[in-house]
């Protein structure tokens, strides 16, 4: 092994080590605010696409932590936030970590792939750029990936909280 490759796994490993002090500080601290707002619900961490993701999932159908999830994922945007914070509290680092709660991100990704796609399909076949409603950085992402996934480019256009996604034709 050359000294290039020994150092790209050992950042590769240090990176994953982050990740997962990261994934275990989001765990900790959500852990004691289940308990302070008297929930129940069990945590699950991993490390996807270069970010620590922690998810809080249920046994008895999550109906409590609908709560979490608020209107259209308006509080788990907060706590996600507020976790993002208590982890760079911690580590001095800023920290691009993911939560779901109760499969609601899990849910709308799906449905944001299946939007992007649907968006590529109507700019291909029109040969002109389909523009989509504002949407979150997070749901923006998503669909990004989704158009390049289809083989077409997009771009984001305005100012938060109204930027949104265009699709542009081949």
């Amino acid at each position: 092994m050359t000294e290039g490759t020994t150092s790209a796994a050992a950042e590769g490993v240090d990176t994953l080590t982050r990740l997962e002090q990261e994934g275990e500080i989001a765990a900790d601290y959500l852990e004691g605010l289940l308990d302070i707002a008297d929930l129940d619900g069990d945590i699950d961490m991993d490390v996807e696409a270069d970010r620590a993701s922690v998810s809080i999932i249920s046994d008895t159908g999550g109906r409590d932590l609908q709560k979490l999830v608020g209107r259209d994922g308006e509080v788990l945007e907060a706590l996600q936030e507020l976790t993002r914070l208590a982890v760079h509290r911690e580590t001095g680092d800023r920290s691009r970590l993911m939560l779901d709660i109760a499969g609601y991100r899990a849910q709308k990704r799906s449905e944001l792939s299946e939007l992007g796609a649907k968006a590529a399909a109507e700019a291909k076949s029109s040969g002109e750029a389909v523009k989509l409603k504002p949407m979150t950085p997070f749901e923006r992402k998503v669909v990004h990936d989704a158009v390049k996934a289809a083989g077409l480019r997009s771009e984001s256009e305005g100012e938060e909280p109204q930027r949104f996604v265009v699709v542009l034709p081949a």
